[in-house]
């Protein structure tokens, strides 16, 4: 199960290359896609040894990869952009290998992945933040109460496919979803890749704005309300001990005293001094 980049070649894997280049045959979502995919690297292979597997056929096509993987061929299977198996055919190619004991044969190659890149754009602390990967967006009627339910876990990663705006006709779901602030990565590695964070309820007004906002395919990181003062009293405490204690140790002090939470105060106590110094 070989990933192929999502949009810039220069993202394939040196060991992406390496399997394609040792397989006995390739299937593929589109063979004319993925040979000039491979023409691109040096790799172009004989019609025959490019194998159709999509939505039409995926039942009778993964019985016969089955077949060649059990004479002991080596099949490379790709989608058109991406991780075979994510939003594609492959999932009847993977599911009967266990039956057919050939299951050890399976083996993800990765590369290239929309969801953990708009992760790092965001670049908020882990230990903050609980990630939630939360699939495609649902139908419009049901995009609010969706956002809504998810963005209280922490930062809630959503995809929606190409040339569906991550907002309904009204433009207001993600709004109303009750999250503080969202980041639309679109287009990750393309052309037009655009990434912005914003207020959650300014999405919509953003969008609108040009045309071009709402085409391509996007990640919508939904962030979680943050309070920046959730305990008045750990606040207090935190800056008194600041004043006269090493920070670690007034964390842990601050911590023991009201109950906080140690790695919030951590960070709180490191944008207090921040605060300080520029002030």
């Amino acid at each position: 199960m070989v990933a192929t980049p999502i949009g810039n070649l220069a993202d394939i894997s040196l060991r992406s290359l390496h399997v394609l280049q040792m397989v006995d045959a390739i299937a593929c979502e589109d063979t004319r896609h993925t040979q000039g995919m491979l023409r691109s690297y040096g790799l172009e292979r004989p019609g025959h040894q490019l194998l159709a597997v999509h939505q039409h056929n995926e039942a009778e096509a993964a019985a016969g990869i089955i077949a060649r993987l059990q004479q002991g061929q080596r099949i490379a299977y790709v989608s058109d952009a991406g991780t075979p198996g994510v939003s594609d055919p492959a999932h009847a190619c993977a599911r009967p290998w266990p039956q057919q004991a050939c299951a050890p044969c399976r083996c993800p190659v990765p590369a290239a992945s929309p969801v953990p890149s708009a992760w790092r754009a965001v670049c908020r602390p882990a230990h903050r933040w609980r990630l939630c990967v939360c699939g495609f967006l649902a139908h419009q009627e049901r995009r609010a109460p969706s956002c809504r339910a998810q963005a209280g876990c922490g930062a809630a990663l959503h995809r929606a496919a190409g040339g569906t705006p991550p907002h309904p006709g009204n433009g207001q779901s993600l709004g109303r979803a009750g999250c503080a602030q969202v980041t639309l990565a679109r287009e990750i590695t393309k052309q037009f890749e655009q990434i912005t964070t914003r207020a959650a309820v300014d999405v919509a007004a953003w969008l609108d704005a040009e045309a071009n906002r709402s085409k391509g395919e996007f990640v919508v990181v939904l962030h979680p309300v943050e309070v920046q003062q959730e305990n008045g009293e750990a606040e207090r405490v935190l800056r008194l001990l600041l004043a006269e204690l090493p920070t670690k140790t007034a964390v842990k002090l601050t911590a023991e005293i009201t109950g906080g939470n140690r790695n919030t105060l951590y960070d709180r106590a490191l944008e207090i001094k921040r605060e300080g110094e520029d002030a």
